[in-house]
């Protein structure tokens, strides 16, 4: 009989954070190839398409408090980029996440967020992760579950692209179910 527990995860992958350079943003930019991709990527942030770096790097410079971080893996190439932003007092919000093309499915991800979460609650005065989903981003969606994020609220009409209305998922993660985990 084969035991439930599992060994090592075969696609962990050791990442390092460090703080967004103005020379990630058109490396980030290239990430995103459409306009779906764009608003999967930043919701309702003002940015257009085409999108470039230099959009990016005016989002940055117009919201200081807002921690703009990349992923990068053991080679020092970037993997991921993700942004922290205050939210009411104690909750902080996950958003801009995005994985490299050459690094998806690979682990990245995950270790990625591991990574992001272990950021925002390593402030004491956090107490809560928030963040948005599209109901369309399924795997997102997942992962975020998988890190014990749930579902908070749904708005069916969260923002129009093209003709289409795109439904938004609100999740949260508390610091005792993250430390839980």
């Amino acid at each position: 009989m084969r035991s439930a527990r599992r060994g090592p995860a075969r696609n962990v992958r050791m990442i390092e954070l460090r703080a967004f350079e103005r020379t990630d943003a058109p490396t980030v930019a290239s990430w995103i190839d459409d306009l779906d991709a764009l608003v999967t990527w930043s919701g309702r942030s003002g940015f257009a398409w085409p999108f470039d770096g230099a959009q990016l790097l005016a989002f940055r410079d117009a919201h200081p408090a807002h921690r703009l971080l990349i992923a990068t893996d053991t080679g020092g190439r970037a993997t991921g980029h993700f942004m922290l932003r205050p939210e009411e007092p104690g909750s902080v919000r996950l958003g801009m996440v995005l994985v490299s093309p050459a690094a998806r499915g690979k682990g990245y991800g995950l270790a990625m967020l591991k990574a992001a979460l272990g950021t925002a609650f390593a402030d004491p005065g956090v107490r809560r992760v928030g963040l948005a989903v599209y109901a369309h981003n399924r795997g997102a969606a997942r992962l975020y579950e998988r890190l014990g994020f749930r579902e908070e609220e749904v708005d069916a009409k969260s923002i129009q692209v093209g003709e289409d209305w795109w439904t938004s998922i609100t999740m949260g993660l508390s610091r005792e179910v993250w430390n839980g985990a």
